[in-house]
Formats: C-alpha cells, sequence, structure tokens
C-alpha cells in the first residue's frame, strides 16, 4: 500500500491495540438494525479492527481497510473479517453490494473528495453510512482539569490540524448521507490511573511532543494526575459523537 496517508500511529500500533478503549455494542445493534441488510459492512481506517470486531457481531462478513500495514498487523483475527491494506478513497470492495459503511475516529483523516464517490460506488441501495468520534475522557471534577491542561496545553502546538474536526464533533465535514437522529451513546471504561496514562501516551500529539522536545509529557503530567486519581479504579468516560443516514 503505498498511497500517500496521514499517518499518526504506526509508529506505536501495539502499544494503540492495547489502550485504546473500544465502543459500545449498543451501537452496534443500532447500526445493524438501520442497514438494509446484514450481509456485508465495511469498516474504514479500521486501524486495528476495534470497530470491524464489533460490527462481526450483526454482518455476515465485514472488509475492514486501513492504509497502515502495521496497525493492521495488530489488529485481532476474527473469521468473519477481512483485513484489506487499502486507502479509503480507493479499494477493491464490489460496487452496490455494501450495507453499511462505518469510520470509527477516522473520518477527519481522510481525503473526502475522493472517499464520498468510493462510498457512493460500493453503497448497497438504501446502504447506510456511519462516522463517529470521541474526545477527551472524563474521570472526575478533580481529575478533568488536569487531562485538559495535558491535552489543550501542553500538547496544543503538536496536534494535527485535522484534530479540530473532531473537537466539533465532526459536524462541519461534508458526508455522503442524507442525514438522520440518532441515540445518544457513550463509552466507558474501569481503569487504573496506569491505563488512563497509557491511553494518553497514544494520542498522535503526544508522540509528536516525544518526538521533538525528547521526553515524555505524560510522565511530566503524571504526579498530579496519580495524585488527584488516589490509587484504585475509577470510571472513565468519553461522549461519544455520531453522524449516520443513508448514502445519497
Amino acid at each position: 500500500m503505498n498511497e500517500s496517508f496521514s499517518d499518526h500511529f504506526s509508529d506505536h500500533a501495539a502499544h494503540y491495540a492495547r489502550h485504546r478503549p473500544g465502543y459500545p455494542e449498543p451501537l452496534f445493534s443500532f447500526l445493524g438494525e438501520l442497514a438494509p441488510g446484514r450481509g456485508l459492512a465495511w469498516d474504514c481506517g479500521t486501524g486495528n479492527g476495534q470497530a470491524a470486531i464489533g460490527l462481526a457481531a450483526h454482518f455476515d462478513r465485514v472488509v475492514a481497510t486501513d492504509a497502515s500495514t502495521e496497525q493492521l498487523a495488530a489488529a485481532e483475527a476474527h473469521p468473519r473479517v477481512e483485513y484489506r491494506n487499502e486507502a479509503a478513497e480507493a479499494t477493491t470492495l464490489p460496487a452496490a453490494r455494501v450495507d453499511l459503511v462505518t469510520v470509527a475516529q477516522a473520518a477527519h483523516w481522510f481525503d473526502l473528495e475522493r472517499f464520498a464517490p468510493e462510498v457512493r460506488r460500493v453503497a448497497a441501495p438504501e446502504g447506510v453510512f456511519a462516522a463517529w468520534c470521541y474526545r477527551l475522557m472524563r474521570v472526575t471534577p478533580r481529575i478533568d482539569p488536569l487531562l485538559e491542561r495535558l491535552m489543550f496545553d501542553t500538547l496544543e502546538p503538536y496536534w494535527p490540524a485535522e484534530r479540530r474536526h473532531v473537537e466539533e464533533r465532526f459536524a462541519s465535514l461534508e458526508l455522503p448521507i442524507d442525514e438522520i437522529g440518532a441515540p445518544t451513546f457513550g463509552m466507558r471504561k474501569e481503569w487504573t490511573v496506569a491505563q488512563a496514562l497509557d491511553y494518553a501516551r497514544t494520542w498522535s500529539a503526544t508522540r509528536r511532543f516525544l518526538a521533538d522536545r525528547g521526553f515524555d509529557p505524560v510522565a511530566a503530567a503524571s504526579g498530579e494526575i496519580e495524585a488527584a486519581w488516589g490509587g484504585g479504579i475509577r470510571t472513565v468516560a468519553w461522549p461519544l459523537d455520531l453522524r449516520v443516514g443513508h448514502v445519497v
């Protein structure tokens, strides 16, 4: 896969796979019910396959594509999931066969002018497209400002420009859909502070900071965060922002 793409995660694909939160099962149930059939789903920009594995419980077959060979090497195997090293904008999927197209936390990296025609090409009649993202994790009123300081102050110069679309909840992205209302979904994990800090190390800005400054910004912030956390396991939550509709 030689096509150029915005690659912010290949250099730590295994760490990314271990420490990113998964998506809620009710989201996949909702999308399965909305799709015109359960034959074929396409998860594009699949990364390590988190969304693809969730879709496999509801579809006979899932094709999961990503431009990063390193990310795909870290993906979880599943008998109904086929991983392909392909760009989202140009795939080997057949025309007019895909019941559901999903993009999990990745639509802001795509060339949407080229991606939209590919979605229209592969979508079955009444096919559904869904893109979602999640923002900063929330823990407690004492911990949250420390996480905000890390994300928006320390790391602010190191976020790729495309990241603003996540903070905007994908509202400004031009997607090839007749958009419909969707239920509210959220993500939750029961984590130790070490798990939360390892998750922060998967951020693209963290990796760019480390490469530029030569030290781990998460480690530098960890003392205050650990003190506020107080040990033990806490509930970590992320709001999930979903845009969904039939392909047009």
